[in-house]
Protein backbone atom coordinates (compact mmCIF):
# COMPACT_ATOMS: atom_id res chain seq x y z
CA UNK A 1 0.00 0.00 0.00
CA UNK A 2 1.59 3.28 -1.08
CA UNK A 3 1.33 6.31 1.36
CA UNK A 4 -1.13 8.76 0.38
CA UNK A 5 1.61 11.62 0.86
CA UNK A 6 3.89 10.45 -1.59
CA UNK A 7 2.51 12.47 -4.08
CA UNK A 8 2.09 15.70 -2.84
CA UNK A 9 4.78 18.25 -2.73
CA UNK A 10 6.86 18.14 0.79
CA UNK A 11 5.33 21.86 1.75
CA UNK A 12 1.71 20.63 0.68
CA UNK A 13 1.91 17.41 2.80
CA UNK A 14 -0.59 17.89 5.94
CA UNK A 15 0.35 16.48 8.89
CA UNK A 16 -1.45 13.69 9.73
CA UNK A 17 -1.50 14.56 14.25
CA UNK A 18 -0.45 17.64 14.40
CA UNK A 19 1.74 18.12 18.09
CA UNK A 20 3.02 14.94 17.60
CA UNK A 21 6.80 14.51 17.63
CA UNK A 22 6.53 11.27 15.77
CA UNK A 23 5.74 12.87 12.48
CA UNK A 24 9.46 13.71 12.17
CA UNK A 25 10.11 10.06 11.91
CA UNK A 26 7.44 8.64 9.54
CA UNK A 27 6.34 12.02 7.07
CA UNK A 28 6.97 12.94 3.61
CA UNK A 29 8.98 11.87 0.88
CA UNK A 30 12.10 11.76 3.00
CA UNK A 31 11.26 9.64 5.59
CA UNK A 32 10.01 6.82 3.25
CA UNK A 33 13.17 4.69 4.59
CA UNK A 34 11.68 5.26 7.98
CA UNK A 35 8.22 4.18 6.84
CA UNK A 36 10.03 1.14 5.48
CA UNK A 37 11.27 0.34 8.90
CA UNK A 38 8.22 0.39 10.64
CA UNK A 39 6.26 -1.86 7.73
CA UNK A 40 8.83 -4.38 8.57
CA UNK A 41 8.16 -4.06 12.02
CA UNK A 42 4.71 -5.29 10.94
CA UNK A 43 2.85 -2.01 10.88
CA UNK A 44 0.69 -0.78 8.57
CA UNK A 45 -0.23 2.67 6.92
CA UNK A 46 -2.80 3.52 9.66
CA UNK A 47 -0.45 2.19 12.68
CA UNK A 48 2.20 4.46 11.14
CA UNK A 49 0.18 7.70 11.39
CA UNK A 50 -0.62 6.71 14.91
CA UNK A 51 1.19 8.59 17.94
CA UNK A 52 4.12 6.15 18.57
CA UNK A 53 4.78 5.02 22.29
CA UNK A 54 7.77 3.38 23.77
CA UNK A 55 6.98 0.47 26.61
CA UNK A 56 10.04 0.21 28.77
CA UNK A 57 10.10 -2.24 30.88
CA UNK A 58 13.11 -4.06 32.97
CA UNK A 59 11.67 -7.82 32.04
CA UNK A 60 13.98 -10.46 31.89
CA UNK A 61 15.61 -13.28 33.42
CA UNK A 62 18.58 -11.29 36.06
CA UNK A 63 15.68 -11.60 38.87
CA UNK A 64 12.55 -12.87 40.46
CA UNK A 65 12.05 -8.74 40.13
CA UNK A 66 11.90 -8.73 36.44
CA UNK A 67 10.79 -12.39 35.62
CA UNK A 68 7.12 -11.09 34.56
CA UNK A 69 7.48 -7.56 33.50
CA UNK A 70 8.09 -8.71 29.78
CA UNK A 71 4.29 -10.42 30.30
CA UNK A 72 2.69 -7.43 31.95
CA UNK A 73 4.14 -5.24 29.15
CA UNK A 74 2.47 -6.99 26.83
CA UNK A 75 -0.79 -5.88 28.30
CA UNK A 76 0.17 -2.82 28.42
CA UNK A 77 0.77 -2.45 24.62
CA UNK A 78 -2.74 -3.84 24.27
CA UNK A 79 -4.74 -0.89 25.92
CA UNK A 80 -2.08 1.42 24.28
CA UNK A 81 -3.28 0.22 20.84
CA UNK A 82 -7.14 0.43 21.67
CA UNK A 83 -6.16 4.05 23.44
CA UNK A 84 -5.38 5.45 19.66
CA UNK A 85 -1.42 4.57 20.08
CA UNK A 86 1.20 2.24 18.03
CA UNK A 87 3.34 0.85 20.62
CA UNK A 88 7.28 -0.04 20.62
CA UNK A 89 8.25 -2.52 23.32
CA UNK A 90 11.88 -0.94 24.60
CA UNK A 91 13.42 -3.42 27.10
CA UNK A 92 16.08 -2.11 28.93
CA UNK A 93 19.04 -2.83 31.48
CA UNK A 94 18.98 -4.06 35.00
CA UNK A 95 21.04 -4.83 37.44
CA UNK A 96 19.41 -7.06 40.56
CA UNK A 97 20.93 -6.06 44.09
CA UNK A 98 19.17 -9.91 45.62
CA UNK A 99 22.34 -11.57 42.60
CA UNK A 100 25.22 -8.63 43.81
CA UNK A 101 24.48 -8.55 47.36
CA UNK A 102 28.05 -8.29 49.10
CA UNK A 103 30.52 -8.94 46.63
CA UNK A 104 31.56 -6.57 43.74
CA UNK A 105 28.60 -6.88 41.57
CA UNK A 106 26.79 -4.54 44.36
CA UNK A 107 28.87 -1.49 42.26
CA UNK A 108 26.62 -2.00 39.01
CA UNK A 109 23.36 -1.58 40.91
CA UNK A 110 23.43 1.90 41.78
CA UNK A 111 24.93 2.72 38.28
CA UNK A 112 22.03 1.22 36.42
CA UNK A 113 19.89 3.77 37.43
CA UNK A 114 21.66 5.71 35.48
CA UNK A 115 22.04 3.83 32.69
CA UNK A 116 18.07 3.09 32.82
CA UNK A 117 17.52 6.92 32.53
CA UNK A 118 19.98 7.24 29.90
CA UNK A 119 18.74 4.58 28.12
CA UNK A 120 15.19 6.21 28.41
CA UNK A 121 16.47 9.53 27.53
CA UNK A 122 18.39 8.02 23.96
CA UNK A 123 15.45 5.86 22.53
CA UNK A 124 12.71 8.73 23.50
CA UNK A 125 15.00 11.15 21.59
CA UNK A 126 16.33 9.23 19.45
CA UNK A 127 12.98 7.52 17.78
CA UNK A 128 11.17 10.57 18.55
CA UNK A 129 8.50 8.76 20.62
CA UNK A 130 5.45 10.56 21.48
CA UNK A 131 4.92 9.06 25.12
CA UNK A 132 6.43 6.64 27.80
CA UNK A 133 4.72 3.13 29.59
CA UNK A 134 7.23 2.48 31.99
CA UNK A 135 7.69 -0.95 34.05
CA UNK A 136 10.36 -1.60 36.74
CA UNK A 137 9.95 -3.78 39.71
CA UNK A 138 13.92 -4.28 41.36
CA UNK A 139 15.31 -1.37 43.33
CA UNK A 140 16.95 0.86 41.30
CA UNK A 141 14.35 0.01 38.14
CA UNK A 142 11.63 2.36 39.54
CA UNK A 143 13.54 5.71 39.92
CA UNK A 144 15.84 5.25 36.99
CA UNK A 145 12.73 4.88 34.70
CA UNK A 146 11.31 7.83 36.39
CA UNK A 147 14.07 10.41 36.10
CA UNK A 148 13.68 9.09 32.52
CA UNK A 149 10.17 10.21 31.77
CA UNK A 150 10.94 13.58 33.62
CA UNK A 151 13.67 13.91 31.42
CA UNK A 152 12.34 13.21 28.43
CA UNK A 153 8.72 15.27 29.69
CA UNK A 154 6.69 13.59 27.43
CA UNK A 155 3.13 12.09 28.77
CA UNK A 156 4.09 9.12 30.45
CA UNK A 157 2.95 6.39 32.84
CA UNK A 158 4.84 4.39 35.41
CA UNK A 159 3.44 1.26 36.76
CA UNK A 160 5.15 -0.76 39.78
CA UNK A 161 5.65 -3.97 38.24
CA UNK A 162 4.52 -5.60 41.70
CA UNK A 163 6.04 -7.81 44.51
CA UNK A 164 6.22 -11.36 44.95
CA UNK A 165 4.07 -13.59 47.86
CA UNK A 166 5.74 -14.34 50.86
CA UNK A 167 6.70 -17.81 51.12
CA UNK A 168 6.22 -20.70 54.43
CA UNK A 169 7.71 -23.30 55.60
CA UNK A 170 6.95 -25.95 58.41
CA UNK A 171 9.71 -24.90 60.45
CA UNK A 172 8.23 -21.16 60.57
CA UNK A 173 4.52 -22.09 62.06
CA UNK A 174 2.92 -20.55 59.59
CA UNK A 175 4.99 -17.36 59.45
CA UNK A 176 5.19 -15.31 56.47
CA UNK A 177 8.74 -15.90 54.84
CA UNK A 178 10.85 -13.12 52.61
CA UNK A 179 14.32 -13.39 51.28
CA UNK A 180 15.73 -11.26 54.58
CA UNK A 181 14.46 -14.55 56.10
CA UNK A 182 17.64 -16.39 54.39
CA UNK A 183 20.16 -13.36 55.48
CA UNK A 184 19.26 -13.53 59.10
CA UNK A 185 19.47 -17.61 58.80
CA UNK A 186 22.86 -17.67 57.26
CA UNK A 187 24.24 -15.71 60.25
CA UNK A 188 22.17 -18.04 62.61
CA UNK A 189 24.14 -20.97 61.09
CA UNK A 190 27.35 -18.80 61.75
CA UNK A 191 26.49 -18.09 65.47
CA UNK A 192 25.47 -21.61 65.65
CA UNK A 193 21.58 -21.67 66.31
CA UNK A 194 20.67 -22.88 63.71
CA UNK A 195 21.91 -25.37 60.73
CA UNK A 196 21.95 -25.97 57.36
CA UNK A 197 19.24 -28.57 56.82
CA UNK A 198 17.02 -24.89 58.69
CA UNK A 199 18.68 -22.66 56.01
CA UNK A 200 18.18 -24.96 53.27
CA UNK A 201 14.42 -24.84 53.66
CA UNK A 202 14.49 -21.13 54.25
CA UNK A 203 15.91 -20.37 51.44
CA UNK A 204 14.35 -22.17 49.20
CA UNK A 205 10.78 -21.09 50.86
CA UNK A 206 10.76 -17.35 51.18
CA UNK A 207 10.54 -16.67 47.55
CA UNK A 208 7.71 -18.53 45.53
CA UNK A 209 7.08 -16.62 43.07
CA UNK A 210 8.18 -13.96 40.64
CA UNK A 211 7.80 -10.39 42.08
CA UNK A 212 9.71 -7.82 44.16
CA UNK A 213 11.19 -8.49 47.64
CA UNK A 214 7.91 -8.72 50.14
CA UNK A 215 8.37 -6.02 51.97
CA UNK A 216 8.67 -2.59 52.50
CA UNK A 217 12.09 -2.37 51.01
CA UNK A 218 13.17 -0.18 48.10
CA UNK A 219 10.99 -1.91 45.31
CA UNK A 220 7.78 -1.28 47.07
CA UNK A 221 8.79 2.31 48.65
CA UNK A 222 9.98 3.56 45.22
CA UNK A 223 6.00 1.47 44.03
CA UNK A 224 4.13 4.00 47.01
CA UNK A 225 6.53 6.84 46.09
CA UNK A 226 5.63 6.64 42.20
CA UNK A 227 1.72 6.70 43.44
CA UNK A 228 2.45 9.96 46.20
CA UNK A 229 4.44 11.79 42.86
CA UNK A 230 1.19 11.39 40.72
CA UNK A 231 2.74 9.12 37.95
CA UNK A 232 1.24 6.21 38.48
CA UNK A 233 -2.18 5.20 39.08
CA UNK A 234 -3.29 4.99 42.82
CA UNK A 235 -3.71 1.55 44.03
CA UNK A 236 -0.77 -0.03 41.34
CA UNK A 237 1.95 -0.51 43.62
CA UNK A 238 0.74 -2.80 45.81
CA UNK A 239 -0.94 -5.61 43.59
CA UNK A 240 1.17 -8.84 43.64
CA UNK A 241 3.05 -9.51 40.69
CA UNK A 242 1.59 -12.59 39.64
CA UNK A 243 -2.57 -11.65 40.52
CA UNK A 244 -4.52 -11.73 37.45
CA UNK A 245 -5.49 -8.15 38.49
CA UNK A 246 -2.29 -7.15 36.57
CA UNK A 247 -3.44 -7.24 33.45
CA UNK A 248 -6.80 -5.11 33.40
CA UNK A 249 -4.55 -2.83 35.64
CA UNK A 250 -1.71 -2.57 32.78
CA UNK A 251 -4.96 -2.02 30.10
CA UNK A 252 -6.34 0.64 31.85
CA UNK A 253 -3.25 2.54 32.47
CA UNK A 254 -2.54 2.47 29.02
CA UNK A 255 -5.66 4.06 27.75
CA UNK A 256 -5.29 6.70 30.70
CA UNK A 257 -2.00 7.61 28.85
CA UNK A 258 -3.13 7.59 25.78
CA UNK A 259 -6.08 9.75 26.49
CA UNK A 260 -2.81 12.00 28.17
CA UNK A 261 -1.11 11.81 24.33
CA UNK A 262 -3.62 13.00 22.45
CA UNK A 263 -4.29 15.96 25.24
CA UNK A 264 -0.92 16.49 24.79
CA UNK A 265 -1.01 16.98 20.92
CA UNK A 266 -3.55 19.69 21.48
CA UNK A 267 -1.44 21.76 23.69
CA UNK A 268 -3.01 20.18 26.66
CA UNK A 269 -3.03 17.60 29.72
CA UNK A 270 0.39 17.57 32.42
CA UNK A 271 3.66 16.55 31.52
CA UNK A 272 5.43 14.83 33.90
CA UNK A 273 7.53 17.84 35.29
CA UNK A 274 4.33 19.78 35.93
CA UNK A 275 3.17 16.23 38.01
CA UNK A 276 6.99 16.32 39.69
CA UNK A 277 6.54 19.67 41.91
CA UNK A 278 8.32 20.39 44.96
CA UNK A 279 4.50 19.96 47.20
CA UNK A 280 4.69 16.51 44.93
CA UNK A 281 8.49 15.45 45.72
CA UNK A 282 7.16 16.47 49.49
CA UNK A 283 4.10 14.33 49.26
CA UNK A 284 6.27 11.13 48.38
CA UNK A 285 9.33 11.82 51.17
CA UNK A 286 5.69 11.59 53.61
CA UNK A 287 4.69 8.39 52.25
CA UNK A 288 8.01 6.81 53.14
CA UNK A 289 8.03 8.02 56.23
CA UNK A 290 4.77 7.00 56.92
CA UNK A 291 5.47 3.68 56.02
CA UNK A 292 8.68 3.05 57.32
CA UNK A 293 9.97 2.54 54.26
CA UNK A 294 13.43 2.41 52.38
CA UNK A 295 16.79 4.52 53.30
CA UNK A 296 17.31 4.82 49.36
CA UNK A 297 14.36 6.99 48.99
CA UNK A 298 16.41 9.31 50.29
CA UNK A 299 19.15 9.35 47.32
CA UNK A 300 16.45 8.44 44.88
CA UNK A 301 14.27 11.65 45.36
CA UNK A 302 17.20 13.97 45.15
CA UNK A 303 17.61 12.51 42.01
CA UNK A 304 14.06 12.77 40.52
CA UNK A 305 13.78 16.09 41.43
CA UNK A 306 17.02 16.95 40.11
CA UNK A 307 15.62 15.67 36.35
CA UNK A 308 12.45 17.99 37.18
CA UNK A 309 14.93 21.19 37.30
CA UNK A 310 14.46 21.11 41.01
CA UNK A 311 16.64 21.36 43.64
CA UNK A 312 15.58 19.11 46.81
CA UNK A 313 18.16 17.80 48.98
CA UNK A 314 18.78 15.49 51.49
CA UNK A 315 18.00 18.21 53.85
CA UNK A 316 14.65 18.98 51.90
CA UNK A 317 14.04 15.68 52.62
CA UNK A 318 14.82 15.57 56.46
CA UNK A 319 12.48 18.30 56.97
CA UNK A 320 9.36 16.01 55.72
CA UNK A 321 10.65 12.78 57.62
CA UNK A 322 10.19 14.79 60.52
CA UNK A 323 6.94 15.94 60.73
CA UNK A 324 5.74 12.56 59.25
CA UNK A 325 4.45 9.68 61.55
CA UNK A 326 5.01 6.09 61.14
CA UNK A 327 1.22 4.63 60.67
CA UNK A 328 1.98 1.70 58.60
CA UNK A 329 3.01 -1.52 60.65
CA UNK A 330 5.52 -2.97 57.48
CA UNK A 331 8.59 -5.23 57.46
CA UNK A 332 11.71 -5.07 57.82
CA UNK A 333 10.20 -2.90 61.06
CA UNK A 334 6.81 -4.12 61.66
CA UNK A 335 4.74 -7.07 60.60
CA UNK A 336 3.39 -6.74 57.51
CA UNK A 337 4.28 -7.26 53.72
CA UNK A 338 2.93 -5.64 50.25
CA UNK A 339 -0.10 -8.12 50.19
CA UNK A 340 -1.47 -6.73 53.02
CA UNK A 341 -1.62 -3.72 52.39
CA UNK A 342 -2.89 -4.55 48.82
CA UNK A 343 -6.24 -6.44 50.96
CA UNK A 344 -6.76 -3.44 53.22
CA UNK A 345 -7.14 -0.88 49.68
CA UNK A 346 -3.24 -0.29 48.52
CA UNK A 347 -1.27 2.50 49.14
CA UNK A 348 -4.11 5.00 48.76
CA UNK A 349 -5.20 3.97 52.13
CA UNK A 350 -1.82 5.77 53.56
CA UNK A 351 -2.34 8.67 50.86
CA UNK A 352 -5.81 9.54 52.44
CA UNK A 353 -4.81 9.15 55.93
CA UNK A 354 -2.21 11.69 55.26
CA UNK A 355 -4.25 14.11 53.34
CA UNK A 356 -6.90 14.27 55.56
CA UNK A 357 -4.57 15.75 58.37
CA UNK A 358 -2.97 18.04 56.23
CA UNK A 359 0.12 15.70 56.45
CA UNK A 360 -0.31 15.65 52.11
CA UNK A 361 -0.63 18.47 49.67
CA UNK A 362 -3.71 17.34 47.53
CA UNK A 363 -4.04 19.93 45.06
CA UNK A 364 -1.05 18.43 42.81
CA UNK A 365 -1.67 16.93 39.69
CA UNK A 366 -1.18 13.60 38.57
CA UNK A 367 -0.65 11.57 35.11
CA UNK A 368 -4.76 11.46 34.75
CA UNK A 369 -4.60 15.39 34.83
CA UNK A 370 -7.34 15.33 38.09
CA UNK A 371 -5.43 16.31 40.94
CA UNK A 372 -4.10 13.83 43.92
CA UNK A 373 -7.35 14.28 46.25
CA UNK A 374 -9.27 13.83 43.23
CA UNK A 375 -8.03 10.22 42.71
CA UNK A 376 -7.75 9.43 46.44
CA UNK A 377 -11.59 10.26 46.83
CA UNK A 378 -12.63 7.07 46.92
CA UNK A 379 -9.64 5.35 49.18
CA UNK A 380 -10.45 3.05 51.84
CA UNK A 381 -9.74 4.11 55.76
CA UNK A 382 -7.17 2.47 57.83
CA UNK A 383 -7.82 -1.14 58.92
CA UNK A 384 -5.87 -0.29 62.18
CA UNK A 385 -3.61 -3.04 62.05
CA UNK A 386 -1.75 -2.82 58.73
CA UNK A 387 -1.82 0.63 58.85
CA UNK A 388 -3.29 3.05 61.83
CA UNK A 389 -5.69 5.89 62.33
CA UNK A 390 -3.49 8.95 61.89
CA UNK A 391 -4.23 10.04 66.08
CA UNK A 392 -2.64 6.37 66.79
CA UNK A 393 0.68 6.13 65.58
CA UNK A 394 3.69 3.58 65.78
CA UNK A 395 5.87 6.53 65.95
CA UNK A 396 4.72 10.43 65.64
CA UNK A 397 7.78 11.16 64.42
CA UNK A 398 8.33 8.71 61.13
CA UNK A 399 10.23 5.99 60.60
CA UNK A 400 13.03 7.29 58.88
CA UNK A 401 16.02 10.32 60.27
CA UNK A 402 18.95 12.12 58.78
CA UNK A 403 21.82 12.65 61.38
CA UNK A 404 24.22 15.23 61.40
CA UNK A 405 27.09 16.07 63.39
CA UNK A 406 30.97 16.81 63.04
CA UNK A 407 31.46 12.82 61.77
CA UNK A 408 28.45 13.30 58.67
CA UNK A 409 28.10 17.25 57.84
CA UNK A 410 26.08 16.43 55.44
CA UNK A 411 23.96 13.65 57.14
CA UNK A 412 23.47 10.29 57.14
CA UNK A 413 20.57 8.45 57.14
CA UNK A 414 18.86 6.38 59.65
CA UNK A 415 15.76 3.68 59.40
CA UNK A 416 14.04 4.30 63.09
CA UNK A 417 11.10 2.56 62.48
CA UNK A 418 11.28 -1.06 64.59
CA UNK A 419 14.54 0.24 66.47
CA UNK A 420 14.60 -0.28 70.30
CA UNK A 421 16.95 2.09 71.05
CA UNK A 422 17.98 5.37 69.27
CA UNK A 423 20.66 6.39 71.24
CA UNK A 424 24.52 4.14 71.28
CA UNK A 425 27.86 5.81 72.00
CA UNK A 426 31.25 3.06 71.33
CA UNK A 427 34.47 2.64 69.84
CA UNK A 428 34.91 2.57 66.34
CA UNK A 429 35.96 -0.28 64.51
CA UNK A 430 37.29 0.52 61.69
CA UNK A 431 37.10 -1.30 57.95
CA UNK A 432 38.67 -0.24 54.64
CA UNK A 433 35.98 -1.80 52.25
CA UNK A 434 32.68 -4.04 52.75
CA UNK A 435 35.08 -7.47 52.19
CA UNK A 436 37.40 -6.79 55.14
CA UNK A 437 33.75 -6.05 57.30
CA UNK A 438 32.11 -8.75 56.05
CA UNK A 439 35.33 -11.11 56.78
CA UNK A 440 35.01 -9.71 60.47
CA UNK A 441 31.97 -10.19 60.88
CA UNK A 442 31.36 -13.39 59.45
CA UNK A 443 34.19 -14.40 62.44
CA UNK A 444 32.58 -12.68 65.02
CA UNK A 445 35.88 -9.94 65.24
CA UNK A 446 33.74 -7.78 67.21
CA UNK A 447 32.33 -7.08 70.26
CA UNK A 448 29.07 -5.39 71.88
CA UNK A 449 28.91 -1.64 71.99
CA UNK A 450 31.17 -1.08 68.73
CA UNK A 451 29.96 1.05 65.86
CA UNK A 452 31.47 -0.95 63.15
CA UNK A 453 32.98 1.44 60.30
CA UNK A 454 32.72 0.66 56.87
CA UNK A 455 34.25 3.45 54.33
CA UNK A 456 35.34 3.89 50.57
CA UNK A 457 32.16 2.37 49.59
CA UNK A 458 30.52 5.87 48.60
CA UNK A 459 29.31 6.84 45.14
CA UNK A 460 32.69 8.11 44.04
CA UNK A 461 34.82 5.89 46.85
CA UNK A 462 33.21 2.26 45.71
CA UNK A 463 32.88 3.92 43.01
CA UNK A 464 29.03 2.65 42.86
CA UNK A 465 27.21 2.95 46.78
CA UNK A 466 27.48 -0.65 47.53
CA UNK A 467 24.84 -1.86 49.57
CA UNK A 468 25.26 -3.31 53.64
CA UNK A 469 22.23 -5.98 53.53
CA UNK A 470 24.31 -8.94 53.81
CA UNK A 471 26.22 -7.57 56.51
CA UNK A 472 23.50 -6.20 59.26
CA UNK A 473 21.56 -9.26 58.39
CA UNK A 474 24.52 -11.18 59.58
CA UNK A 475 24.83 -9.07 62.54
CA UNK A 476 21.25 -9.90 63.64
CA UNK A 477 21.46 -13.46 62.54
CA UNK A 478 24.16 -13.69 65.44
CA UNK A 479 21.68 -12.05 67.61
CA UNK A 480 24.26 -8.66 67.66
CA UNK A 481 22.04 -6.44 65.67
CA UNK A 482 20.66 -4.78 68.78
CA UNK A 483 23.95 -4.47 70.33
CA UNK A 484 26.06 -2.81 67.61
CA UNK A 485 25.89 0.07 65.35
CA UNK A 486 26.96 0.34 62.06
CA UNK A 487 28.26 3.24 59.90
CA UNK A 488 29.15 3.59 56.34
CA UNK A 489 29.56 6.10 53.27
CA UNK A 490 27.91 3.51 51.75
CA UNK A 491 24.24 2.26 51.42
CA UNK A 492 21.83 -0.02 52.78
CA UNK A 493 18.74 -1.96 51.38
CA UNK A 494 15.56 -1.35 52.23
CA UNK A 495 15.61 -4.54 54.29
CA UNK A 496 18.13 -3.46 56.59
CA UNK A 497 17.06 -3.33 60.31
CA UNK A 498 19.20 -2.03 63.43
CA UNK A 499 21.52 0.73 64.20
CA UNK A 500 22.77 0.79 60.73
CA UNK A 501 23.62 4.66 59.40
CA UNK A 502 24.32 4.87 55.82
CA UNK A 503 25.05 7.33 53.29
CA UNK A 504 27.57 9.43 55.39
CA UNK A 505 28.39 12.25 53.69
CA UNK A 506 30.93 13.60 52.85
CA UNK A 507 32.45 10.15 51.62
CA UNK A 508 35.68 8.95 52.42
CA UNK A 509 36.53 9.46 48.75
CA UNK A 510 35.75 13.41 49.36
CA UNK A 511 38.10 13.70 52.50
CA UNK A 512 35.11 13.63 54.73
CA UNK A 513 35.39 13.13 58.30
CA UNK A 514 34.54 9.16 57.95
CA UNK A 515 37.98 8.97 56.19
CA UNK A 516 39.71 9.85 58.91
CA UNK A 517 38.35 7.69 62.09
CA UNK A 518 40.63 5.49 63.91
CA UNK A 519 39.86 2.20 65.52
CA UNK A 520 38.76 3.00 69.51
CA UNK A 521 37.77 6.68 68.54
CA UNK A 522 34.75 7.02 70.39
CA UNK A 523 31.55 7.66 68.46
CA UNK A 524 27.90 9.08 69.76
CA UNK A 525 25.00 8.30 67.72
CA UNK A 526 21.42 10.24 69.12
CA UNK A 527 18.49 9.63 66.62
CA UNK A 528 16.07 11.14 69.00
CA UNK A 529 13.88 13.76 67.68
CA UNK A 530 15.32 16.75 69.54
CA UNK A 531 18.91 15.33 68.76
CA UNK A 532 19.54 13.35 65.23
CA UNK A 533 22.84 13.62 65.65
CA UNK A 534 26.09 11.43 65.16
CA UNK A 535 29.50 12.92 66.19
CA UNK A 536 33.11 11.90 67.37
CA UNK A 537 34.98 12.83 70.21
CA UNK A 538 37.91 14.44 68.55
CA UNK A 539 38.21 18.61 69.32
CA UNK A 540 37.66 20.46 66.44
CA UNK A 541 41.35 21.65 65.67
CA UNK A 542 42.15 17.77 66.07
CA UNK A 543 39.50 16.89 63.47
CA UNK A 544 40.86 19.52 61.12
CA UNK A 545 44.49 18.80 61.33
CA UNK A 546 43.24 14.89 60.36
CA UNK A 547 41.03 16.24 57.54
CA UNK A 548 44.50 18.12 56.63
CA UNK A 549 46.84 15.18 56.87
CA UNK A 550 44.96 12.88 54.65
CA UNK A 551 44.17 15.12 51.74
CA UNK A 552 47.93 15.62 51.29
CA UNK A 553 48.14 11.61 51.81
CA UNK A 554 45.15 10.81 49.23
CA UNK A 555 47.04 12.94 45.97
CA UNK A 556 47.33 11.41 43.34
CA UNK A 557 46.31 7.88 44.76
CA UNK A 558 43.17 7.61 43.11
CA UNK A 559 42.46 3.72 41.80
CA UNK A 560 41.92 3.55 37.87
CA UNK A 561 39.08 1.43 37.25
CA UNK A 562 38.40 1.90 33.33
CA UNK A 563 35.11 0.75 31.78
CA UNK A 564 31.68 1.62 32.90
CA UNK A 565 33.64 2.15 37.03
CA UNK A 566 35.85 5.11 35.53
CA UNK A 567 33.21 7.22 34.12
CA UNK A 568 30.86 6.67 36.97
CA UNK A 569 33.46 8.20 39.20
CA UNK A 570 34.64 10.86 37.27
CA UNK A 571 30.56 12.40 36.95
CA UNK A 572 28.78 11.17 39.93
CA UNK A 573 27.67 13.73 42.66
CA UNK A 574 27.59 13.56 46.43
CA UNK A 575 24.86 10.95 48.00
CA UNK A 576 22.96 14.19 49.51
CA UNK A 577 22.58 15.41 46.37
CA UNK A 578 21.34 11.91 44.92
CA UNK A 579 24.13 10.55 43.17
CA UNK A 580 22.95 11.85 39.66
CA UNK A 581 25.71 12.03 36.89
CA UNK A 582 24.56 15.28 34.79
CA UNK A 583 24.40 18.98 35.38
CA UNK A 584 20.86 19.33 35.38
CA UNK A 585 16.87 18.80 33.80
CA UNK A 586 17.40 18.43 30.35
CA UNK A 587 15.99 20.77 27.54
CA UNK A 588 13.96 18.64 24.86
CA UNK A 589 15.47 19.32 21.27
CA UNK A 590 13.80 18.79 18.79
CA UNK A 591 15.71 17.58 15.85
CA UNK A 592 14.36 18.84 12.97
CA UNK A 593 17.11 21.13 10.99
Amino acid sequence: MTNPHDSAPEDAKPAAAPGFRSAIIRQGTVRATTRSFLHALGQDDEDIERPHIGVFHTGGEMSPCNLNLRDQAQHAKTGIYAGGGTPHECPVVSVSDGLTMAHSGMRFSLISRELIADSVEASVRGHQWDGIFAIGACDKNLPGLMMGMLRCNVPSVFVHGGSALPGQTPGAEGRDLNVVDTYETIGQVLAGTATQQDLAQISRSCLPTAGACAGQFTANTMGMVSEALGLAPIGSSMVPAVFSERAPLMRRAAKTLMRAVWASAEGRGPLPRDIVTRQALENACAVVSATGGSTNAALHLPAIAHEAGIRFHLDDVAEVFARTPLIADLRPGGRYLARDVYYIGGAGVIMRSLLDQGLLHGDVLTFTGRTLAEELASAQAPDGQVVRAIDNPISRDGGLAVLKGNLCPDGALLKTAGLKTLVHSGPARVFESEEAAQAAVQAMRYAAGDVIVIRNEGPKGSPGMREMLGITALLYGQGMGDKVALLTDGRFSGATRGLCIGYAGPEAADNGPIAVLRDGDMVSIDARPQARSISVALSEAELAQRLQENAHARVNTGVRWGGLLEKYALTVRPAHQGAVTHSGAVTWLRDEG
